[in-house]
């Protein structure tokens, strides 16, 4: 278990070591692989703990997948059936939507249910 920020800089130290060896990655009987794993499992550990991952803003994501698909607002408000101005208010995080609106938006800018509802 990694209890100090110094205790995890040095393991992520000797795992930039081991994975220099491509025998420590591919050979499961490897010295190096056991340490590889073990280590990368505590790391891991200690980063979920401490480096927690959290769900990504609704509004943020809404932009991404507008980016990515090539939308405006104008268009969003289309295809989701509601006006600009609403569409704007899910964007600057002022309004959420109403559930069936959240459902075209996950269907329609196809990002995960769970996102959309903030569970």
């Amino acid at each position: 278990m990694i209890q100090t920020e110094q205790q995890y800089q040095t393991l992520l130290e000797r795992i930039e070591v081991l994975l220099k060896e491509s025998k420590n990655i591919e050979n499961q009987h490897a010295k190096g692989h056991i340490e590889l794993n073990v280590l990368s499992d505590l790391v891991a550990d200690y980063e979920e703990k401490n480096f927690p991952v959290k769900m990504p803003l609704l509004a943020d994501v809404i932009k991404l997948r507008m980016a990515a698909l090539g939308i405006n607002q104008k268009e969003l408000s289309k295809l989701l059936g509601v006006s600009t101005s609403r569409v704007s208010e899910y964007l600057t995080g002022k309004s959420e939507p109403t559930l069936r609106i959240a459902r075209k938006i996950s269907k329609t800018l196809e990002i995960e249910p769970a996102i959309v509802l903030g569970v």
